[in-house]
């Protein structure tokens, strides 16, 4: 078996959950649908999961469930699904990002009032990549614009940040797929931001902050 899944009966074991929580989480859509793999076992076909994603996951939706409904948790869950707004006041006093990235992020875009989730996480992707000292503003902006362009059309896939440099020039993807990503041995993968995971932890800063 792939080192990288775990077996249904595992999974279960392992996370303390019933066969009917698992199964509820994924018809309100808090366990994506392509995470259940089918595959062939000696004793027939099995489910696998992806095991450091799913056990993460569920390990998220247990620490939330006690303060958000599964509907909410849902929302909250789905970068596509986001209704939260908060205060630009409230969101640099949480130091969820610097006051720099809004800064910058609102000479591209306009002041901002109040910042939707959305918003938020493309300014978190956008610190994230600061914080990693290999982009700096200008080139962040560029970040910025490729998010704000480009990552509504990921629907709900699953997707990467990735920041390339060569010979001093950045080029800004959105993968959906890193794993296969292969560049020459000139250019660097100066930033690679898996958006989902970084996503749990901006919610998280949210829920904990009084969100």
């Amino acid at each position: 078996m792939d080192e990288g899944l775990i077996s249904k009966k595992d999974l279960l074991e392992q996370t303390d959950i019933t066969y009917g929580q698992l199964y509820r989480w994924k018809r309100k859509k808090l366990i994506p649908d392509d995470w259940f793999i089918r595959k062939s076992t000696f004793t027939g076909q099995e489910t696998f999961f992806p095991k450091e994603k799913m056990i993460e996951r569920i390990n998220r939706i247990k620490e939330l469930k006690d303060h958000l409904s599964l509907d909410e948790l849902a929302n909250a869950l789905s970068p596509k699904k986001k209704d939260i707004k908060i205060s630009k006041k409230d969101f640099i006093e949480r130091n969820i990002v610097s006051s720099n990235a809004v800064t910058i992020f609102e000479e591209q875009f306009g002041e901002l009032d109040t910042i939707t989730f959305q918003t938020s996480l493309y300014l978190y992707l956008f610190d994230k990549s600061l914080e990693t000292g290999e982009v700096g503003w200008e080139e962040g902006k560029q970040i910025i614009q490729t998010l704000h362009d480009h990552f509504p059309k990921l629907e709900e896939k699953r997707a990467s940040l990735v920041v390339l440099r060569k010979m001093g020039v950045v080029t800004v993807l959105l993968v959906t797929n890193p794993d296969d990503l292969y560049v020459d041995e000139k250019t660097k993968v100066a930033v690679l931001l898996d958006i989902e995971t970084e996503l749990d932890k901006l919610l998280n800063s949210l829920v904990t902050g009084g969100f």
